[in-house]
């Protein structure tokens, strides 16, 4: 079932990837329409978040977000199936990596931890493994479809790029570290962790909630540079990457430190363009219920 499914969906995902720039965005404008207007996906839990971290905004300017945040969405989603035959030099002029020196001058010395948001386009952000020479991972969710799972895998790897599980990240981090195996490893950090497993609560946008610190944990222990991905949609279908190093020598930094600017600098990114952010994700699903030992933190 899994290989007819491959099969059937396959070629069209292939035509779509192929279509030149005014058909492959006009399809996005369709998909648009029936995604936003007429099936309403998830509309609901978009108009919670927006109203839930921006109670000044008037109705007039959340309803502009959340409309440009549809069509961003979709561009976004069938940008992904571009991935399918875009070559390095077209990503390139597509999503534009302004200071690559950081991570160059960086990887002399030791492995990098980049950490990023669901925000734009991260689909490309596997992209920056082609200006780095260590050997780069990303950290990703299996597709259920293994046919689907091993063609993505290969697709990624044209970009210097290996895809490990979240379970899969530790032992490979520990592993290389051990090993003196230089590394980049990419890892979206804004993931909203189950509750009752959280070791870590605070503000993000100015909602109290569980936090991921699974980056920051490994960076601590094997002593990796941390550095924030910035991405910045400069308009449809072309993207700004700029690296922020938060810690050279993770190392020495406060418990949670890491993970605290993470967040502020994710925070500053939503709040220049808050129509770029994955808003379908329930992100602060589990306001409200921090447990009692939590109760000082923040």
């Amino acid at each position: 079932m899994q290989l007819l499914a491959f099969v059937l969906i396959y070629p069209f995902l292939w035509i779509v990837s192929i279509l030149p720039h005014r058909l492959f965005y006009g399809l996005s404008d369709i998909a648009c329409f029936f995604i936003y207007r007429v099936f309403g996906y998830r509309r609901k839990v978009v108009q919670e978040n927006l109203n839930l971290v921006f109670p000044e905004k008037p109705k007039e300017e959340i309803h502009r977000i959340e409309k440009e945040f549809y069509k961003h969405l979709c561009d976004m989603f069938l940008e992904m199936v571009k991935t399918m035959n875009l070559s390095k030099a077209s990503v390139a002029k597509k999503y534009q990596v302004v200071n690559p020196e950081v991570l160059l001058d960086i990887e002399k010395e030791r492995s990098i931890i980049i950490l990023c948001a669901h925000y734009a386009n991260w689909e490309w952000n596997v992209s920056i493994n082609n200006y780095v020479n260590s050997k780069g991972y990303a950290v990703y969710q299996k597709v259920n479809n293994a046919y689907f799972d091993q063609f993505i895998r290969k697709v990624r790897a044209r970009w210097n790029t290996t895809l490990i599980t979240q379970a899969q990240t530790a032992k490979t981090v520990i592993k290389n570290y051990r090993d003196n195996v230089r590394a980049t490893y990419g890892m979206v950090s804004d993931q909203s962790p189950q509750a009752h497993r959280a070791h870590y609560w605070t503000d993000f946008m100015g909602v109290t909630v569980p936090i991921f610190v699974g980056g920051e944990t490994l960076a601590r222990k094997t002593g990796l540079a941390t550095v924030f991905l910035k991405v910045s949609k400069v308009k449809r279908g072309h993207y700004k990457a700029e690296f922020i190093p938060i810690a050279i020598n993770s190392k020495e930094t406060e418990e949670h430190e890491i993970t605290n600017k993470f967040l502020r600098l994710t925070e500053e990114q939503i709040l220049e363009q808050p129509q770029f952010y994955l808003w379908t994700h329930k992100r602060w699903k589990h306001r409200g219920k921090k447990p009692a030992a939590f109760a000082e933190v923040t």
